[in-house]
């Protein structure tokens, strides 16, 4: 059985060896269940504002594989959620929320980096452990990364990859060599053009320009005037729902940018973007998870998604790395769970992170996934697509995969 709480908030891989877990940052804490009393996992989504539906789509991917699970050694499942919107100031509110209760066991989330980048020193000392299915950006499980993100893995894949996938996409199947980048100043944004850049220069690309625009920004015809007097051939924004269908909204607007190519990211893959852009998204290309290459398990998992979210197609790229993340915690609480005499369920928050990160070989619906030292557990499953008519007037989601 599974239940679901809402909590509200007024504002609103690679492939690797399993290695030992960072400690957490204070003294291990055991939560005790008692017997007839669920056992509680959190949740830390985006749920409202332009980008909700990135998380509803992963609320969707968790509730099914608690729906799929049933129970965790006797007891009932607890889902509760809190909006983590998609800022470090909204990541840190819905850690807060979640970590004040002392029966939570571990956090599925958050959505996007900038949310971990405000959770994850809440999450670590209250002893916790977050496994996201779309945070991305590469500082969060770097080699060097900051000892407050020890307590953050992820399925979902390193933007490492996707935007040296991207600059390779752009260079080799595109023929483009000159290119304009714009970031939002989110530390996903800002992490994916960098790497980007990068590796576009290092293929023989030239980068024409950098540029920026503001969250909450709303008029970019001087941004787009900038970036059309620098001379690219492509303009690549991995940003989010709003700023991005602005973007694209106000480019055909500009003088100089005729013919020139949009390239987004995993950010904008919905079809909540495809409507903020209007006509004009048509022919823009799009990165996120390929469909096509993800386990032979998944459709069997996309009916259950369809099913229980009552939709018609997915909503967002992100549910199958939710639904793998969700499924590694609860595999880790029946390793460690200690189940009493009295039915109770005893589990030691050291002991569940140790066996979170050391998930080898999961089966996943998204690949086999394996955890490394620094919480990189995802396969790079990135395809490239492209948005055409049936998108755009039809609503037909994904668009055409093309690479």
């Amino acid at each position: 059985m599974m239940r679901k709480s809402l909590g509200v908030l007024a504002a609103a891989g690679l492939l690797a060896t399993a290695a030992a877990a960072p400690a957490t940052a204070q003294d291990s804490r055991v939560v005790t269940i008692p017997d007839g009393e669920p056992i509680k996992l959190g949740m830390m989504f985006v749920t409202s504002g332009a980008n909700a539906v990135l998380g509803e789509d992963q609320q969707i991917g968790v509730e099914v594989a608690a729906e799929d699970r049933g129970e965790l050694l006797g007891h009932e499942i607890d889902l509760v959620l809190q909006d983590s919107l998609c800022t470090p100031e909204g990541g840190a509110q819905a850690a807060q929320a979640l970590t004040s209760d002392p029966d939570l066991v571990a956090v599925v989330g958050p959505t996007c980096s900038g949310a971990v980048d405000g959770a994850a020193q809440i999450i670590n000392e209250a002893g916790l452990t977050a496994i996201s299915g779309s945070a991305t950006s590469p500082p969060l499980t770097s080699a060097d990364r900051e000892d407050r993100f020890d307590g953050f893995l992820r399925t979902a894949w390193n933007d490492q990859v996707q935007g040296k996938l991207v600059a390779e996409y752009v260079m080799n199947e595109l023929g483009l060599t000159k290119a304009a980048t714009i970031h939002d100043g989110s530390i996903y944004a800002e992490s994916l053009v960098g790497v980007f850049g990068e590796e576009f220069e290092a293929l023989g690309g030239e980068v024409t320009l950098a540029t920026a625009v503001n969250l909450g920004q709303t008029d970019m015809i001087q941004v787009l005037t900038n970036v059309a007097e620098s001379g690219p051939e492509l303009v690549y924004f991995p940003i989010f729902t709003a700023e991005g269908g602005f973007i694209v909204d106000q480019a055909a607007d500009v003088s100089g940018l005729e013919g020139v190519t949009l390239f987004g990211s995993d950010g904008l893959f919905s079809m909540a973007f495809v409507e903020a852009a209007g006509p004009n998204v048509e022919g823009m290309y799009l990165s996120a998870s390929n469909f096509d290459l993800l386990a032979d398990t998944y459709p069997a998992m996309l009916e259950r998604y369809l099913e229980v979210g009552n939709v018609d197609q997915p909503l967002a790229p992100f549910h199958g790395h939710t639904y793998d993340a969700a499924n590694i915690i609860m595999d880790a609480i029946e390793e460690v769970g200690v189940v009493g005499d009295d039915g109770s369920v005893s589990i030691d928050l050291d002991e569940l992170r140790a066996a979170i990160y050391a998930t080898t070989d999961h089966p996943g619906v998204t690949g086999t996934l394996s955890c490394t030292e620094t919480g990189d557990c995802g396969a790079p499953i990135i395809g490239v697509y492209q948005v055409g008519p049936e998108t755009v007037e039809d609503e037909v989601f994904p668009p055409e995969l093309v690479g």
